[in-house]
């Protein structure tokens, strides 16, 4: 089995998923991040070395702790790509292989994970998709590309791998494509999110879930 670190930056609880505010209180917004973050450590867990969480909240940290996994204290202040060369060369010479994953994709589940790591076996590099373009998860070797997560990030690491001579694999995946930004994403998690600790969180909240016949798929509203 390859050695592979698993790199996974986190915002802070108080500045994170502002755009679901309409729906969500700040507090339910922290319980609904530690509960993404939960899922994701527990899918990775029996399939990776080490499992590093990077970032500069110390709430953050502190609860990663307490999930088991490696804390790295995000040194001064960067963008994210900067935050996750940290944590890359932190990585690197412990690692084989470096995956990177956000917070924010509580549907991962380790067969999903599983099958992309086994690709890596076949590639360079390994990249899953998300809506609108972005990249969800990234495993490549330290030191063979140079990392381009924001806008349009799938396409930039897709131009980076081949300008590299890296090959590469667009793994994809409904469950792996949906980060939580919206109320609709939401609704997903509480329709496709079964045995999860994000969509046990969500289901004790005050909100229902609908068919939707507009430009989204479901209405998410809050139940007075």
């Amino acid at each position: 089995m390859n050695n592979i670190c698993a790199i996974i930056p986190v915002s802070r609880f108080t500045h994170a998923k502002t755009r679901l505010s309409p729906t969500l209180s700040p507090s339910e917004r922290e319980g609904l991040l530690k509960a993404m973050l939960t899922d994701v450590t527990t899918a990775l867990k029996e399939l990776v070395q080490e499992i590093v969480v990077i970032s500069s909240d110390e709430d953050v940290l502190d609860f990663a702790y307490e999930l088991g996994v490696q804390i790295l204290h995000e040194k001064g202040e960067t963008d994210l790509n900067g935050a996750l060369a940290q944590a890359v060369d932190w990585c690197a010479e412990k690692c084989q292989k470096i995956l990177i994953t956000p917070s924010d994709v509580p549907l991962i589940h380790k067969a999903h994970l599983e099958n992309f790591i086994n690709e890596s076996n076949k590639y360079d590099m390994v990249i899953g998709p998300a809506k609108g373009g972005g990249t969800n998860a990234l495993l490549f070797k330290p030191g063979t590309i140079d990392l381009k997560f924001g806008e349009y990030s799938l396409f930039k690491h897709l131009q980076e791998a081949e300008e590299k001579g890296q090959s590469s694999l667009i793994y994809d995946s409904f469950f792996l494509s949906l980060d939580v930004n919206t109320a609709e994403d939401l609704g997903e998690i509480i329709l496709h999110g079964a045995d999860t600790h994000t969509q046990s969180y969500l289901n004790r909240l005050p909100l229902s879930v609908k068919p939707y016949r507009g430009s989204e798929r479901l209405e998410v509203r809050r139940v007075l």
